[in-house]
């Protein structure tokens, strides 16, 4: 796919629903009693993976597009029954993980695949607490990769047993499937992380009825809660609009409104970091949809300068790294990103990839071992891009490549269906030709 230079950015656009909570209101959905009516759904490529992995598991889920929602008839937490055949998350490292940690709560043996880069994606940091709970759960080439089989000779009505696990990186999923897993435990279960990382399995599981407690960075589940169904209405995702905020920001001349945003703290260190550099970024009609904040996002042109992102906040914009580092290419001064080595292991190793590809347009960056360092103010210029199929680094080039002369070419750009199939319509909508 071939994209220009282009002019002024104006006008409103609503992303899709965020992904992290789309794939939580099916799963939780699943595992409570009744009907939970999910709006504003994602329905992209990963999403749709955790969908199908759940009617495999027994559970009637109407998606109703025209409508747009989605109805889990849900089952309990024990009303999950074993699948025909070997499920496959395809690309979806966090329908891996979350429901492995279900998973092992069932007595069934279930065995799960996904796509080839699943099957390169580190699952060790799930085997190992959900192993010290009594799960049985292997790798089956042995590599601590996905193919998985859990609860290969698993006796009936074997329980797992609640532990406090500290985890050695911050990390949503990690926390999440240690905390689903604790659903099916003999006492509570917690986990603890080195700094905070996004809060939407605490924050959707007691909506739905868990007696579920946080504490600084300490979370913990009491096992077998009564989980009743639930009207879940999903915001935007703001790592879909991290992309046009850096559009808005970077475009000479350019406004952007982006409706029904979610700006839970967990996740909002994009705006922190943007507001750092210097952009104008307006917050209005800010409400609350079942403790996830949503406001609609005005940006405007800015005169961007460098910052430091390391620290704390790289668990609350992990996703947004790359636009980040375009973002950095357009900023007076030297930006340095540090602390994120969990980049290495993403649908690609995100700090090779972004450095590779910015490298040939032109910027000035060097990868580091837990990130890179950007000399900002160097023009880009157009060239071939391979997106390795990471949907992230696919989108953050369609962005660099509006400020980039001549034609840049993104092999692979159909990646974006993992998380905003409409991405470049979108994009289209807001450019002034």
């Amino acid at each position: 796919m071939i994209f220009q230079k282009q002019g002024p950015l104006r006008g409103t656009i609503a992303v899709p629903g965020d992904k992290s909570i789309s794939h939580r209101a099916i799963m939780f959905g699943a595992l409570a009693e009744g009907i939970t009516e999910v709006t504003n759904f994602l329905r992209g490529a990963d999403c749709l993976s955790t969908i199908r992995c759940f009617r495999q598991l027994g559970i009637d889920i109407n998606d109703d597009p025209a409508s747009d929602r989605i109805i889990v008839h849900g089952k309990g937490l024990y009303g999950l029954t074993p699948p025909k055949d070997m499920l496959d998350v395809g690309n979806s490292g966090t329908t891996m993980r979350l429901i492995s940690g279900i998973l092992c709560g069932q007595n069934f043996p279930v065995s799960l695949t996904g796509d080839e880069s699943i099957q390169r994606r580190p699952m060790g940091r799930i085997m190992t607490p959900l192993t010290q709970m009594g799960a049985e759960i292997e790798s089956i080439r042995g590599n601590n990769c996905a193919p998985l089989s859990i609860n290969k000779t698993k006796k009936n009505n074997t329980r797992l047993r609640g532990i406090h696990y500290k985890s050695p990186v911050a990390s949503a999923q990690i926390k999440s499937c240690v905390l689903l897993a604790g659903l099916y435990a003999e006492g509570e279960t917690s986990v603890t992380e080195p700094s905070l990382s996004r809060n939407h399995t605490e924050l959707m599981l007691r909506e739905f009825g868990a007696d579920i407690k946080s504490m600084d960075l300490t979370a913990a589940i009491t096992p077998n809660p009564h989980l009743t169904g639930h009207k879940i209405q999903v915001p935007g995702d703001i790592s879909s609009a991290a992309y046009f905020i850096a559009a808005g920001l970077m475009v000479p001349n350019s406004e952007v409104i982006i409706k029904n945003v979610g700006i839970n703290p967990t996740r909002d260190g994009i705006l922190r970091v943007c507001k750092q550099m210097g952009a104008d970024i307006r917050l209005e009609n800010i409400i609350d949809h079942g403790g996830e904040p949503v406001a609609d996002l005005v940006v405007r042109h800015s005169e961007l300068y460098s910052t430091e992102v390391s620290g704390s906040v790289i668990p609350t914009l992990i996703d947004e790294i790359p636009i980040i580092a375009v973002l950095a290419c357009f900023a007076k001064g030297q930006t340095v990103i540090k602390d994120a080595a969990e980049l290495k292991v993403k649908e690609s190793n995100r700090i090779d990839v972004m450095v590779d590809n910015l490298s040939r347009m032109g910027a000035d960056i060097i990868a580091t071992e837990d990130g890179m360092i950007i000399n900002g103010g160097k023009p880009l210029h157009s060239a071939v891009i391979d997106s390795k199929d990471d949907h992230r680094i696919a989108m953050s080039f369609a962005i660099a490549s509006l400020m980039a002369e001549g034609d840049t070419e993104i092999r692979g750009a159909e990646c974006v269906n993992i998380s905003y199939p409409n991405f470049y319509s979108d994009l289209r909508k807001l450019q002034i030709l």
